[in-house]
């Protein structure tokens, strides 16, 4: 175990976590929201900052990341837990642990009761257990330059839960001349993303919904901060990409989705949206798939927004997944899924007109 960052100590051994907005009060001997935050004896220890339940590499277009040496490899890592607790979560094996065995009425931020005693005897009885095999931010580095990477993704669960791991590795992987980018659902406090945006390069920020209610009955969150943390990433000057999962009956409607790439220009419309296809899972594994007619419908409402790019994934061969020149329109990558057919873009612009494409590293050469 170790110390964790951005707590307070209370009374009684309590502590009061200040990573994220829950802002847990977290009882001796019990655990955030996110279930890898401990309190021993009035200390909050993080549970992961030494170990690890994924490592693998991938294109960067998996994060998705469309604008951040495209084409290039990036060497992804992910600890056990989360933030949230989505009903339709695509990863829920591991960012769900142990939280799914809870009971399900329990509500983020109902660690302690009155009496500072754990709501969760499951959660208690666990102790400083948790998943993972052992490592150090040195080696996680030491592996990424062995892989012949670009990057280091931060990515699969919630990596604001282990930010201290997330952290000092990117510190490392910034001094060794990686890149680092965080596959995130922005639900951060303003303290540590701003120490994070100094060693962080880029960040796709999951938006899920633009309405209070959805994000409170599938996430368990509000929608503020992440819209506070995507207007914070950009203005650090992190390279900001956004992604939707459009959900059908739930956040597909018209309305909605204009409100959410209206959202995204008001930040800048040189942010990338990505519209993703959404596919039955853990939860909700009763709702439908999103028709591709959807998903065109979504793009088309994004570039009448005046967003410069838009795209569709988990769509394949749909030529969503291209990049094209924000003023002469011509296409400039060609994609097909998680690979890069063609480059034309020539030293960050369009080789046709001269427009800049916005990004890092978007040059062909």
């Amino acid at each position: 175990m170790k110390e964790a960052r951005f707590y307070d100590r209370l009374d009684a051994k309590r502590v009061q976590c200040r990573l994220c907005p829950h802002d847990c009060i977290i009882p001796n001997g019990g655990r955030g929201v996110c279930a890898v935050r401990y309190n021993s004896q009035g200390t909050l220890f993080t549970l992961v900052a030494d170990r690890v339940v994924s490592r693998s590499l991938d294109p960067i277009e998996k994060k998705p990341l469309f604008h951040v040496h495209p084409g290039s490899t990036t060497y992804s890592i992910a600890t056990v837990g989360c933030n949230l607790r989505c009903t339709c979560c695509q990863n829920w094996e591991i960012s769900q642990w142990p939280l799914d065995r809870l009971p399900k009425h329990l509500e983020p931020g109902e660690v302690a009761s009155a009496d500072g005693l754990p709501l969760c005897p499951q959660l208690a009885r666990l102790g400083d257990r948790v998943p993972g095999e052992p490592i150090t931010p040195a080696q996680i580095v030491q592996a990424a330059q062995a892989s012949g990477v670009r990057s280091i993704a931060y990515t699969y669960t919630e990596p604001t839960i282990f930010y201290e791991l997330a952290y000092e590795t990117a510190c490392l992987a910034r001094a060794a001349g990686l890149a680092n980018v965080f596959v995130t659902n922005g639900y951060i406090n303003a303290a540590p993303q701003r120490e994070l945006a100094g060693v962080l390069d880029a960040a796709n920020v999951d938006l899920k919904f633009f309405r209070d209610e959805s994000y409170r009955h599938i996430s368990r969150i509000k929608l503020q901060p992440v819209l506070d943390a995507i207007v914070c990433y950009h203005a650090l000057g992190v390279w900001v990409e956004v992604t939707t999962l459009v959900i059908p009956g739930v956040n597909d409607s018209d309305e909605e989705l204009r409100e959410i790439a209206r959202f995204i220009h008001s930040v800048s419309p040189d942010i990338p949206w990505h519209v993703s296809r959404f596919h039955g899972s853990y939860q909700m594994t009763d709702v439908a798939t999103t028709p591709a007619a959807t998903l065109r419908r979504a793009a088309a409402i994004g570039l009448e927004a005046g967003l410069n790019h838009v795209y569709v994934g988990n769509l394949p061969g749909d030529g969503g997944e291209d990049t094209h020149c924000a003023g002469c329109g011509v296409r400039l990558i060609q994609r097909h899924g998680f690979q890069l057919l063609e480059n034309r873009i020539l030293h960050g612009v369009c080789p046709d007109c001269g427009t800049l494409v916005a990004g890092i590293g978007m040059g062909a050469r």
